[in-house]
């Protein structure tokens, strides 16, 4: 008999919000608690590719990385670059009709891909769970909040309806909605958008998943509401052992959210580092780009600085470094084939410059004669690289 989890437990503080703050010291302390461990995701080689009338249309490209218990990863990038297909392909939810994903993604030793379609519906939701973007339509409009979560426990606990209602009606709790008896019996649409994106997370961790995959959960909330979204993730991530993959194009919420930062770029992983030095010391072009490209980081009273360009089409990529386009740093060389280099302990880049430049991240290091300043007027054609 599958083993029924005991019902979770999360501190709040004032007003129901979720206790705990985002620090660095706490980050590196998560990190390093998890170093010694074996990985519990291992992704090998998993690529994408959407079938056509014209043949595989390729989508992502030999993505590789691990995740450890308890680590929490952001996974950004532009619109475009593969960071939901490769949270799609870790679970398995791309119809096979017109999707071919390939490579290996194991999860406490198991392999996700080579699982049959009645195999992997055991471990969906029961190991990993997924939070979707738009709950509104991630949720079904005919059933309400709390019959959707209920089912999800029923589908891996053999417990009862009355049961079942209960342990939903805790979950809501616990995510923070208030009055959760008269919620549960409400349809999707009676509920605010930050109410509902509560649903989602209850529902995604009411069987206490090992990993949670959240796409882009704080998308088209308010500020306050994006705070109190990302501080019960971290929160449930520090207090249940979870790890977190966390899907966003919010740099300023994988600061406060995250030990880990991947960036993707047109289908591939390009750097991979701890968040602090992944800000602090971006080692590939593209990262350092997005760290440039916020509003906070730009010079008072100057132009805000931009990647040009767009990201690669599908079927249209580049030779050698797909970015070599859009980078002030490509020079002769960049048209071959790129690897992941190692940087520094966790850390790699796609660029075979990597260990030539200095590149701005979220510091403010342009004093005039800087590496960063030199390697930035060199980018802008100000002086010759």
């Amino acid at each position: 008999m599958t083993d029924i989890p005991a019902k979770l437990s999360f501190a709040t503080g004032e007003g129901g919000q979720l206790a705990g703050g985002a620090s660095v010291a706490g980050r590196m302390s998560a990190a390093r608690s998890a170093a010694g461990a074996a990985p519990l995701l291992d992704v090998r080689d998993l690529s994408t590719a959407f079938l056509t009338s014209n043949g595989e249309l390729p989508i992502t490209r030999q993505i590789s990385f691990s995740i450890r218990a308890g680590e929490r990863v952001g996974l950004v990038g532009e619109s475009g670059c593969g960071k939901s297909v490769t949270g799609l392909s870790l679970m398995r939810l791309l119809p096979p009709q017109t999707a071919r994903v390939t490579g290996e993604a194991r999860l406490a030793g198991q392999d996700l891909m080579t699982l049959s379609p009645r195999q992997m519906r055991a471990v969906r939701g029961r190991d990993v769970a997924m939070i979707f973007q738009e709950p509104m339509s991630a949720l079904d409009p005919v059933f309400t909040v709390g019959e959707q979560i209920a089912e999800a426990y029923r589908v891996h606990f053999p417990v009862s309806r009355a049961e079942a209602r209960q342990r939903a009606i805790a979950a809501l709790a616990e995510v923070g909605i208030p009055a959760p008896e008269r919620r549960y019996d409400e349809y999707p649409h009676q509920l605010s958008g930050g109410m509902r994106q509560r649903v989602m997370i209850a529902m995604a961790l009411i069987c206490e998943p090992k990993l949670i995959i959240a796409d882009e959960p704080t998308t088209a909330l308010d500020v306050t509401i994006q705070a109190q979204i990302t501080d019960l993730l971290r929160s449930l991530s520090e207090r249940t052992g979870a790890a977190l993959i966390f899907i966003t194009h919010d740099l300023g919420v994988v600061a406060e959210t995250c030990t880990r930062m991947i960036t993707m770029y047109a289908g591939e992983i390009v750097e991979d580092a701890p968040v602090d030095d992944a800000l602090t010391r971006p080692r590939h072009p593209y990262t350092s780009g997005l760290l440039r490209s916020l509003p906070g980081l730009s010079a008072r009273r100057g132009v805000l600085p931009s990647i040009p360009g767009r990201v690669p089409a599908p079927g249209r990529m580049p030779d050698g470094c797909r970015f070599r386009e859009r980078c002030g740093y490509a020079i002769a060389g960049c048209e071959a084939a790129q690897a992941l280099l190692p940087m520094a302990a966790d850390h790699v880049a796609r660029c075979w410059r990597a260990r030539d430049l200095w590149l701005p991240g979220s510091v403010d290091d342009m004093a005039a004669g800087s590496p960063v300043a030199h390697n930035l007027a060199a980018a802008t054609g100000e002086i010759r690289p």
